[in-house]
């Protein structure tokens, strides 16, 4: 063996030493805004991806479903939560996206959201035309629930110029809520949603149902449903409420190696139970539900899962 070969040969097995104690890898991961559902479920995660796979270290940021399929895509972050309707957007170019994310991919359905409009019980507001001239509180811009807030008001004839909106966090629409500077707040997210039951706590609510909206809501996006929030959700809530409805997922770059993505996958079938304390949707959660068609294609890695559990999905 020539000088040359020696020197290779040890070149190799060092790199292949040092890869095998290496980390397996730094994935950051976009979770959603401060009071909301995303941030603990995405510690959930977190926990038992890096327990899952060794050497894998998830740096946990807080983020919304718009901003983290951008931030996906432009490679600023490697995992991310969605909303259905807005990734769909995202994947085709739709607005507010501004070309065709192809580096976007599924990995599984979670949960249902809901779209919710609470106003304040005195506020003489009780469908969503009444909003016209009033003051209202929302998610910041670039999170999903502002987006739908926007369309939901529009499908109804008012514009955001009709009204005085302020793009805030959780907490502090519920404080203009609570100090009156608002009369309603429009969000999307679990149910109940705690920043409501805050709300709730201070003021007496009611839940503006939105049965009216669907049939503009679905020509804006046919991702959109007609979801039930049932009634005793909230403190005083006598009735159903029917809401817009859409799904969290989770979505990954396609660049991702496909045997993380799939332990990932696997990962989150086999503990529905832990997510579930946070949203308790997860816990009646199997392989087909978090393989439903969005439009979304799926990563490779996801796709193997679901063919091991007898599912066959669209991948990138």
């Amino acid at each position: 063996m020539t000088r040359e070969l020696k020197a290779l040969g040890l070149a190799v097995a060092l790199s292949v030493g040092m890869a095998a104690s290496a980390p397996a890898a730094d994935v950051k991961m976009m979770t959603g805004p401060q009071g909301g559902s995303w941030i603990p479920l995405g510690g959930q995660l977190k926990d038992m991806w890096e327990k899952s796979i060794p050497g894998l270290a998830v740096q946990a940021a807080p983020g919304a479903g718009i901003a983290n399929v951008r931030a996906v895509q432009e490679g600023k972050a490697d995992i991310g939560f969605g909303n259905s309707i807005s990734t769909v957007d995202a994947v085709a170019g739709k607005a507010p996206f501004n070309k065709p994310h192809d580096n976007v991919c599924n990995v599984a359905t979670l949960y249902p959201q809901y779209y919710q409009l609470v106003v304040n019980a005195d506020s003489g507001v009780d469908k969503i035309k009444d909003l016209k001239g009033k003051s209202i509180t929302t998610q910041q811009r670039g999170n999903t629930g502002e987006l739908i807030t926007r369309q939901i008001l529009e499908v109804n004839g008012i514009k955001y110029s009709d009204v005085k909106v302020s793009f805030v966090g959780y907490t502090d629409s519920v404080n203009q809520m609570k100090d009156g500077h608002a009369v309603a707040f429009g969000l999307g997210t679990t149910i109940p949603a705690g920043s409501i039951m805050d709300l709730a706590a201070g003021r007496d609510i009611k839940m503006v149902d939105q049965s009216d909206s669907i049939a503009g809501m679905k020509k804006l996006n046919p991702g959109y449903n007609l979801i039930t929030i049932p009634k005793g959700t909230y403190p005083k809530q006598d009735k159903d409420v029917h809401v817009i409805g859409y799904a969290t997922h989770i979505v990954v770059s396609c660049k991702l190696p496909a045997d993380m993505v799939y332990t990932m996958t696997k990962a989150i079938s086999t503990h529905t139970k832990d997510l579930a304390t946070v949203a308790k949707a997860i816990g009646g959660l199997d392989p087909k539900g978090m393989a439903i068609d969005i439009g979304v294609p799926f990563h490779p890695g996801a796709a193997k899962f679901y063919k091991e559990a007898g599912i066959t999905v669209q991948s990138h």
